[in-house]
């Protein structure tokens, strides 16, 4: 039997036509099209950061960064690189949002104090251990109970950035994501495909010395895309206590990425 004959989908013939008369034309419909083509990306990227943050945090503030975010991806995109725009756009959205939070200063100094003590006693342990400490190794490490401490990096996920898409290079607003280290074989071998392939070895060599749970939150959170409340529900513990797991997660990834020979 011949193999069935592909019938190419009419909503990607027309979003390809939208992209070719914005790039080629400069067309304004065409360019809004595209913008609400897509906007899911938009609170998509907005619900995940939002989930973390405090209440007082208005999640259509979020979404309105992230649109513009959107629309400087839509402009700056270049349809020769072979790139996947979803993949570029995410970031860019991430990072408009991010941006403007960092902007309005809303964490208080004493969590980033905190944050800082947490992430200098997981590395003096790491080193001591060779490995990442337990909750309890921690707490006692940090002459606290173990509900305080948990309770501490509990308040720790509502900082938003505190997320692996920063690790490898923090605080840039084109840092390399997880979606970029993941294998594309449709894209175009880029320059810099050395550079990206030894961060992948990097960021899968650390995620697999993390502790069992710590490694399936991190999968499960970035490479299925499942919320944390449905990780939660596999996992069969709080939300909440998904939200702690996830930033000893990230913080001991970060220490690890930090040192030779990864540091670059």
């Amino acid at each position: 039997m011949s193999d069935p004959i592909r019938v190419p989908d009419p909503a990607e013939h027309e979003l390809q036509e939208l992209w070719k008369k914005f790039k080629t034309e400069g067309d304004s419909r065409s360019r809004e099209g595209l913008i609400l083509h897509y906007s899911p990306l938009v609170k998509f990227v907005a619900g995940r950061l939002g989930a973390g943050l405090p209440r007082n945090v208005d999640a259509q503030d979020l979404i309105s960064y992230g649109t513009f975010g959107l629309i400087d991806a839509i402009d700056k995109f270049d349809l020769d690189l072979g790139y996947k725009f979803q993949t570029y756009a995410v970031k860019r959205i991430k990072g408009a949002i991010l941006d403007e939070l960092r902007a309005l200063d809303w964490v208080p100094r004493s969590v980033r104090s905190r944050a800082r003590e947490i992430q200098r006693s997981m590395a003096e342990m790491e080193h001591t251990l060779q490995r990442s400490p337990t909750d309890e190794e921690l707490a006692s490490h940090m002459d606290m109970p173990l509900k305080q401490l948990q309770d501490h990096l509990g308040e720790l996920s509502t900082l938003g950035f505190i997320a692996l898409d920063d690790l490898l290079n923090p605080g840039e607003r084109d840092s390399s994501a997880v979606g970029d280290l993941l294998a594309d074989p449709k894209a175009l071998d880029p320059s810099g495909s050395f550079e990206k392939e030894e961060s992948r070895f990097a960021l899968a060599d650390s995620i697999n010395r993390l502790p069992e749970r710590e490694r399936l939150v991190v999968t499960l959170y970035y490479y299925e895309g499942l919320t944390l409340a449905e990780i939660g529900r596999v996992l069969t513990v709080t939300e909440s206590r998904v939200c702690q797991i996830h930033t000893k997660a990230v913080m001991s990834l970060r220490n690890r990425l930090m040192e030779p020979p990864y540091q670059r």
